[in-house]
């Protein structure tokens, strides 16, 4: 599609629907804020080894990609996999992100980088691109439903 033309077919969709673009970006910043906050939520709770918070953050039967090809759920399984991250002391850093959202359920991209310590004293660096699902609640609140923080492993594998 023209890249000129775009700005005009979403401008024209919006006041078609009886919104404003101004009022349409500010909802969508405000949902695009809860969002962020529940990963920097999650984020922070790993920091400081509260596997609880971290918990805190997903759905019942939410989806984790522990390791690449190696999908985890549900609670003990996410509680086990959770207490041996938080065992390396991850250290985040986040290089871009996005989110995209479609009523209720969005998805959130980051490219990131983490630093750790494994058991033997050696130093752990990974990085990547998550892929996240979330899912707005009854009350509100957003939850992920699924995470892969390598969803860029299938690019890097021959």
């Amino acid at each position: 599609m023209n890249s000129s033309i775009a700005p005009v077919i979403v401008a024209a969709a919006l006041l078609a629907d009886g919104g404003s673009p101004a009022m349409a970006q500010s909802a969508h910043n405000s949902e695009s804020r809860q969002i962020q906050g529940t990963i920097d939520q999650m984020t922070s709770a790993f920091s400081t080894g509260n596997v609880d918070g971290v918990l805190a953050t997903y759905e019942p039967g939410a989806v984790v990609v522990g390791e690449p090809g190696n999908p985890a759920s549900g609670t003990p399984q996410l509680r086990a996999l959770f207490e041996r991250f938080v065992a390396i002391n991850p250290k985040f850093e986040f290089v871009r992100h996005e989110i995209v959202q479609a009523d209720d359920i969005a998805l959130h991209l980051n490219t990131w980088k983490m630093t750790g310590t494994a058991p033997d004293g050696s130093p752990i660096q990974d990085g990547g691109l998550s892929v996240v699902v979330l899912r707005r609640q009854p009350d509100g609140k957003w939850l992920m439903v699924i995470d892969n923080p390598y969803g860029d492993y299938i690019t890097r594998s021959p």
